[in-house]
């Protein structure tokens, strides 16, 4: 894994506005912006989250997605338009190239810009990729695909702007990588003993440990069909 700083190359923001197939609002289209933003508890003064059930709240403050990516999305899924698979696509705030989902653990703490923030939990794709991207596999192929982005909780408020750094300050649990949990989640899917060891994790946000806990308790995966399968 890698514990170097990395620069920040965008930091993104957008409205909410109609975008469902029945006119359900979105953000999930984030643009670029100057300057210094003021990071709160509830994530980037001036962005929106229209769907509070969902998405935002304390431990879904910031999402980040890496700029990476994006070139295998283009060479992967090659009839999506390029200018839908650009640098805000997937509904980020953060932007930075050379770190993923196996670099990036449950819990780590990062220094983002004088913010401090810590990772909460991976990204659960949900079909407004599919309605954003215009292709009704987009979310099922993004969760297959492990490329998920990650979210943070806001330990301490502060300023962020593009060209700041993001820089690590803490691994607590170095065991759980989004890639390890990824795999519990949607590959290894009821293995007890990950499953127990995942509930367990006290940093993860605690949505996904109930999920861990739930399949012990069912021994049954839950249905994605719901979230995966845009709605008519």
């Amino acid at each position: 894994m890698t514990t170097k700083d990395h620069h920040l190359d965008a930091i993104l923001m957008g409205r909410a506005v109609s975008f469902g197939p029945k006119g359900q609002p979105s953000a999930i289209a984030k643009t670029a912006v100057t300057g210094p933003v003021v990071v709160g508890k509830l994530g980037l003064a001036g962005d929106e989250q229209a769907d509070p059930r969902h998405h935002g709240g304390l431990e879904k403050a910031l999402h980040h997605y890496a700029l990476d990516h994006y070139p295998v999305w283009q060479a992967e899924v090659p009839d999506i338009s390029a200018d839908r698979l650009t640098v805000g696509g997937f509904g980020e705030n953060i932007s930075t190239t050379g770190l993923g989902e196996a670099d990036v653990c449950i819990g780590d703490i990062y220094r983002l810009g004088t913010a401090l923030v810590q990772v909460s939990q991976g990204r659960q794709p949900c079909w407004k990729l599919n309605v954003r991207f215009g292709w009704p596999k987009m979310a099922a192929v993004v969760q297959s695909s492990g490329r998920t982005g990650w979210y943070y909780r806001v330990l301490e408020e502060g300023r962020v702007q593009a060209g700041d750094s993001l820089s690590l300050i803490e691994r607590p649990a170095a065991e759980w990588s989004l890639a390890a949990v990824h795999r519990v989640l949607y590959v290894d899917t009821l293995n007890r003993e990950r499953l127990q060891a995942l509930a367990g994790c006290e940093f993860l946000t605690e949505s996904w440990r109930s999920l861990a806990q739930k399949r012990l308790i069912r021994c049954e995966v839950e249905d994605w069909t719901p979230r995966l399968q845009t709605p008519d």
